[in-house]
């Protein structure tokens, strides 16, 4: 297990320290901020307001703000409160060597909620609303990545937390989409 710590905290050191540059301080603390991406939400619900009709969309518009809830709970309220890790902006260990580039917050670091969250919304989106764009699928997963990997750069989450947290949005995300697709089929 010590191993996998230490491989955790060197990957750490070499997204938030050795990847530093102008480009990455610039646009990855803003990937974290949810205002950032609107253009983003307000282009899905358009679609699925074209694509879906009647109580399908409202079905659709549910099952996202529901499947998003239930990521940020379990993330926040079960698997942060019970593992209890401190972030490495707040670690003594660590915090010394961290480049912090976004306020650290005070609650614990496994796992992330902000990939959880976001690779909820991506998985869902894209196995239903997208089901037959696989580009589009690609590009949210791409976006959700982004979105995770700019919290290790600005020094909040540790690699394994963003990790964990994406399989846990990706996992409630693909149950979630297998249920909806078999009562509404697109």
């Amino acid at each position: 297990m010590a191993w996998l710590q230490t491989l955790d905290l060197a990957l750490f050191h070499f997204i938030n320290g050795q990847l530093a540059n102008p480009v990455f301080d610039f646009l990855l603390p803003l990937c974290r901020e949810k205002w950032f991406w609107a253009p983003l939400y307000l282009y899905v619900l358009a679609f699925a307001r074209l694509q879906l009709r009647g109580r399908q969309f409202w079905f659709f518009i549910l099952g996202v703000v529901l499947l998003v809830g239930a990521a940020d709970f379990i993330s926040s309220s079960v698997v942060k409160k019970n593992v209890q890790r401190l972030r490495p902006c707040n670690d003594p260990s660590v915090q010394q060597t961290v480049l912090l580039r976004a306020s650290c917050g005070s609650g614990y670091s496994f796992t992330s909620s902000h990939a959880a969250n976001h690779f909820a919304f991506a998985v869902f989106v894209g196995a239903t609303l997208f089901s037959r764009r696989p580009r589009w699928r690609r590009g949210l997963l791409v976006w959700a990545g982004l979105v995770a990997f700019s919290q290790i750069y600005v020094g909040v989450h540790y690699p394994f937390d963003v990790l964990f947290g994406a399989f846990l949005g990706a996992g409630l995300s693909s149950v979630a989409a297998s249920w909806f697709l078999r009562r509404s089929p697109f």
